[in-house]
This record gives C-alpha cells, structure tokens and sequence, in this order.
C-alpha cells in the first residue's frame, strides 16, 4: 500500500468527538477500532446560559486544548436536543436560541470544517451498541442518560431509532415544560435537593418502570455521570428488565459522535 493511502488508512482509523451537555462539554479523540479514547477526554463548563456563540467558543476551546482545530480527522458533535436534518427542535437545558436552529451549518462555519451533528443521547447509545453494553444485543434496548436532564437512545438490533425523548414524559405540573419527568428525577434532581441514594432510586423507579410498561424492552442501560456509580442504585430498582451502567460511562457521547463522523 501506498504512503499517502496508508496515511489515510491510518488517519481514518481515529475521529473527534464533541459532547455538549448541560453542564460540561468534553471531547477526546477516539480509536474507531477499538472504540475508546485515545487521548486525554478535555471537559469544559457549558458557558452559563449556553447561547449559540458561547457554547462555540467553548467548543473550540476543548479542541484547541485537544491540539486538533486544524485536523483533518472526521468531527462528530453530540447537542443535548432533537435533531432533524440538522436543526435543533428543542432546548430543556439550553438557551431558548436554539430552538429552530440551524445548529450543524453554525457549528461547520464557526469551525470551518464540516461535522456530524447528533442528538447526544443518541451518540450515546451508538458508543454502547457498537462497543459497550449493548453490542451484540437482541430486541430493543433503551438507554437512558442520567445528568442535568434525562436523554434517552432506541436500538433496535443495533438500528437507531433517533430522538426520542423519554426525559420530557409528562409526570407532574401544569405545563408540559413544568411536567417533565426529568425535572424530578435526573441525576441533577438529587443534587439539587440534596437526596438519598435511596430517595432519588424511588423515583428512577417510577421513570424506569412506566418505560418498561411502554415499551417492554430487551435491556436497559445507563450512562451520564451517574454511571460511574452504578453500585449505589441500580441493586435499589425492582425492574423485569435487565438494567446495566454503560461500559463508557461519561465518554459515551463523545466516542458515539466520533463513531457516527466516521461512517
């Protein structure tokens, strides 16, 4: 093989991965063949408010500390929204801008450079099906990410059903907003009420068993921040489907979106 296809090869063999959350924006570079980090993964504060061109300077921020501004490696970025043909449909724990807007051709001309752009949970559900606790899974597996809201990743035999969105089921209120579960159980919930691991396990119960009856899945999984400490709630849900934390914890996101820039 020749030296600049070989370079190629080699090249094509790592991607960027972007993770916009709520709270933290992380990025590492990814080794496609094995699906994990193969750099140090970069964190960031989401700017407060999390405006458009805040959230940019933050992004080029992990990717200068990354020392990759200029690669030529393939960029996923994962935005915590729906996503549809490259605009983002809704924004729970971000400025109110980004609802209709045109995110991916933002982030390509901020960049200067085209990028994937994905649904965070759903890159985190593509880490896991391809490379974590989902592969080689049969039937439907939910996952669900844990963290200033509830993301949530359909994979149907390894298929992506994208943007669902599971955080936002209606439990208490009197606005759909004021009534989403998230509000009440994500991982944020228990911190800012200064909850138990048993109080915030009774009312992850009540989310994870009402998508149970929804949906019947195959398996649960876990990621968001709150996966690195599955010993202190997952033994406390009384599920009829197996529920396991995500192998990649908090790099889902960000080895998913590389995976899906790869392709």
């Amino acid at each position: 093989m020749g030296t600049p296809a070989l370079a190629r090869l080699l090249r094509m063999a790592k991607a960027i991965g972007v993770d916009i959350g709520g709270t933290g924006i992380k990025a590492g570079i990814v080794d496609l063949d094995k699906g994990t980090l193969d750099s140090d993964r970069i964190r960031v504060d989401t700017p407060k408010g999390a405006s458009p061109e805040d959230v940019l300077k933050a992004v080029h921020e992990v990717l200068d500390t990354l020392g990759v501004r200029d690669s030529d490696l393939p960029l996923g970025v994962a935005f915590p929204a729906i996503v549809k043909r490259g605009r983002t449909l809704s924004a729970a724990n971000v400025s109110k801008e980004w609802l209709d807007f045109e995110a991916e051709k933002f982030f390509e001309d901020g960049l200067g450079r085209d990028i994937t752009f994905v649904n965070d949970a759903d890159a985190a559900g593509i880490a896991e099906a391809r490379h974590g606790a989902a592969r080689d899974v049969e039937g439907l597996t939910i996952m669900a990410t844990l963290g200033t809201g509830i993301g949530s990743a359909f994979l149907y035999n390894d298929v992506l059903l994208p943007n669902t969105e599971l955080g936002h089921l209606l439990y208490d209120g009197t606005t759909v907003e004021d009534a989403s579960i998230e509000k009440w159980c994500a991982y944020s919930a228990m911190e800012r009420e200064n909850l138990s691991w048993e109080d915030w396990s009774a009312r992850l119960q009540v989310f994870f068993s009402h998508v149970e009856f929804l949906f019947s899945p195959d398996l649960f999984v876990v990621g968001g921040g709150v996966s690195k400490h599955p010993d202190k709630f997952i033994p406390l849900l009384d599920l009829k489907t197996p529920i396991v934390p995500a192998i990649h914890r908090n790099s889902s996101g960000i080895i998913g979106a590389a995976s899906l820039a790869a392709d």
